[in-house]
C-alpha cells in the first residue's frame, strides 16, 4: 500500500505496540504521561524535503465504548507541496483507549490514496482476546466482515504509542530487548525492541533529552536492515515521540515534532547557551 511506503507515521510507531507487565485480563495502569486535549504536530521529511504532516491529538472529552470510558486519540496524515501533487494523501486513524487498561476498544481507520479508498473498523474483546473487523473499500457494498484470535493485551497501532509512553525506563538497561506484540492489518506482530540508553536530539520544537529505541525490523522491501529505525521519546513523564529516524531503501525519512500543547508534564528541553 503507498502509505506503508511514504505516509511513516503510524506504521514507524507500530513495532512499540506492546511491551510491559505480564498479560492480566483485568490489566490496570498508572498513567501520569498524558491527559485529554493533548496535541503533537509533526513534519515528514523525505531527504530534504518537506513531504507530509502529521498530528496526533487526544480528544478533550471520555467516550464510552464497550461500556469503558475511553480517550479517543487520532492520528492524521497528509502529503503536502509537490508531493502531494504526485501522491495525495488523506490518512486518519483512530482509537478508543481504555483509560484504565490503556488498551484499545475500538480502531478506525480511513485511508485516502490517490484513487485508492479502503474504510476499517475493528472491535477489541480483551475478555475472550478475539478482534472483530469489519472493512470496505471503494463503498459498502464490499463489506467484509472477520474474527481473530490476538493475545492478551494486545495493543493497535494507535493505542500501542500511548501504553509505551506509561513504561518505567529507569528499570531499564541499555542494550536490553523487549519483545512486543500488536494487532493490525488482519495480523498478529510479535518483533524485539532494544532499548539504546538516553541523549539529546535537535528537533524542530528544539534540542530535547530524550530515550532511544531501535525495533528490530523483520526482513522487507521497504526498511534498509534490521536496525533501520531508531524512535525517539522524550525523556521525561511526557515520553511523547520527538523524532523518528528511518533508513529505507528510497532513502531516508525523518519524523520531526514541530508543535505541541496540552502536555500533562513540562518538555525536557535543553537550555541553549
Amino acid at each position: 500500500m503507498v502509505s506503508r511506503r511514504w505516509f511513516l507515521l503510524p506504521a514507524l510507531l507500530f513495532p512499540l505496540a506492546a511491551f510491559g507487565p505480564p498479560a492480566d485480563a483485568a490489566r490496570s495502569l498508572t498513567n501520569t504521561s498524558f491527559e485529554r486535549g493533548e496535541t503533537l504536530q509533526y513534519k515528514v521529511h523525505y531527504g530534504l524535503i518537506n513531504a507530509a504532516e502529521a498530528t496526533i491529538e487526544l480528544d478533550g472529552n471520555l467516550h464510552r465504548v464497550n461500556e469503558r470510558p475511553c480517550y479517543r486519540a487520532t492520528v492524521t496524515g497528509r502529503t503536502t507541496g509537490s508531493f502531494d501533487f504526485f501522491l495525495r494523501i488523506r490518512d486518519t486513524w483512530r482509537t478508543y483507549i481504555d483509560t484504565t487498561s490503556i488498551l484499545p476498544q475500538r480502531f478506525v481507520r480511513s485511508i485516502e490514496e490517490n484513487n485508492y479508498r479502503k474504510h476499517e473498523t475493528v472491535d477489541f474483546d480483551h475478555q475472550h482476546d478475539v478482534a472483530g473487523v469489519e472493512s470496505y473499500k471503494k463503498d459498502k457494498s464490499t463489506l467484509k466482515k472477520n474474527t481473530f484470535k490476538v493475545p492478551n493485551n494486545v495493543q493497535d497501532i494507535v493505542s500501542g504509542f500511548y501504553f509505551l509512553r506509561t513504561v518505567n525506563y529507569d528499570q531499564r538497561r541499555p542494550g536490553e530487548v523487549i519483545r512486543v506484540q500488536g494487532f493490525f492489518d488482519e495480523n498478529v506482530f510479535s518483533m524485539d525492541v532494544t532499548y539504546k540508553g538516553r541523549e539529546v536530539v535537535e528537533t524542530k520544537a528544539g534540542a530535547i533529552r530524550v530515550i532511544r529505541l531501535v525495533p528490530k525490523m523483520p526482513s522487507n522491501k521497504l526498511f534498509k536492515g534490521e536496525n533501520a529505525v531508531s524512535v525517539f521519546l522524550s525523556d521525561d513523564r511526557n515520553k511523547i515521540p520527538v523524532l523518528i529516524q528511518a533508513e529505507m531503501f528510497v532513502g531516508s525519512v525523518k519524523v520531526d515534532l514541530y508543535k505541541y500543547k496540552g502536555l500533562r508534564n513540562r518538555l525536557n528541553l535543553v537550555a541553549q547557551n
